[in-house]
């Protein structure tokens, strides 16, 4: 039952962040003249998705010890899984297991500093304080919780993956980092919507708690749409291949979340079908970006 506990915790279904944003700094990397290694890649892989499972695990433990696990109405998309409320004595297992896999993360970006040297450390050392930090401190302050989801799997894994496979940042790096950020900035934004009152309650402070959830729904829409301009941008500047057009295609679906959005935040059901469809084409966006920049090569 433990281990099914600490599984559950590790909010698997929602791993596949990680893996896409790891696929957008490899394919930045195969645009530079570097050769790519087969196990390299596999370490950063695994890599990204430890200190991802890490995230939610710690997650999982502080929102259990805080109360908020208690009073919070789950929904598909946030809330936690609902793992340790349904499983208390499994807490000491989930934190263990997130400071083991944490340690594992240690030891793969260890190596990737003795390999590539200092510049790893300044993706290694920023993500592992986003990490450990994020739950217990970052969630207080609404600007650090408001980017830190997006600078860990921006910059953090967008960049840091393309310089641990030996590539170098370029304006192309910071333009697919920066939609990146963009876009998990929002995601994280947009979940935060529906624990509003339980997330008060214990001391956070993002945005939709200070500003309220109409004006926090326009920022999701400068986020959201900000990422499709910064493509548009890169492209006129020449410093995003022809290919990064086909993250345009999932626009409509942008564009439907942003105006949808404001009409949703009284009807909950409504709210649910909004953030499924953000979710979903946030993830094709990165999908089709890095799909781009691989064809681009041909």
């Amino acid at each position: 039952m433990s281990i099914v506990t600490v599984v559950r915790a590790a909010r698997p279904d929602f791993l596949v962040l990680a893996p896409l944003c790891i696929l957008l700094g490899v394919s930045i990397a195969a645009r530079q003249p570097v050769a790519l290694d087969p196990l390299e890649v596999a370490l950063v892989l695994i890599g990204g998705l430890l200190a991802h499972a890490v995230v939610n695990l710690l997650n999982e433990y502080e929102d259990f010890r805080s109360g908020l696990d208690a009073i919070t109405q789950r929904t598909p998309f946030s809330g936690g899984s609902g793992a340790l409320p349904a499983s208390p004595s499994a807490a000491t297992g989930v934190l263990i297991t997130a400071l083991v896999m944490l340690a594992t993360v240690l030891v793969i970006g260890v190596y990737f500093l003795w390999l590539r040297g200092w510049p790893m450390l300044i993706p290694g050392l920023g993500g592992l304080i986003l990490m450990v930090a994020y739950t217990r401190w970052l969630t207080r302050s609404p600007l650090a919780c408001l980017l830190a989801p997006g600078l860990g799997f921006g910059p953090g894994m967008v960049l840091g993956s393309l310089v641990a496979l030996g590539g170098h940042v370029d304006g192309m790096a910071l333009l697919g980092s920066g939609v990146a950020l963009l876009l998990v900035s929002e995601l994280l934004l947009i979940n935060q919507f529906p624990d509003v009152e339980a997330d008060r309650r214990i001391g956070r402070r993002h945005l939709p708690i200070v500003l309220g959830l109409p004006r926090a729904s326009l920022w999701v829409a400068v986020l959201l749409l900000g990422a499709y301009a910064m493509i548009a941008m890169g492209r006129a500047a020449q410093l995003l291949p022809a290919g990064a057009w086909l993250a345009w295609l999932t626009l409509p679906a942008a564009l439907w979340v942003a105006l949808r959005l404001p009409r949703a935040l009284d009807d909950r059901r409504a709210l649910m079908r909004v953030m499924g469809v953000n979710v979903a084409t946030l993830l094709a966006t990165l999908a089709l970006l890095s799909a781009g920049f691989f064809l681009a090569l041909r």
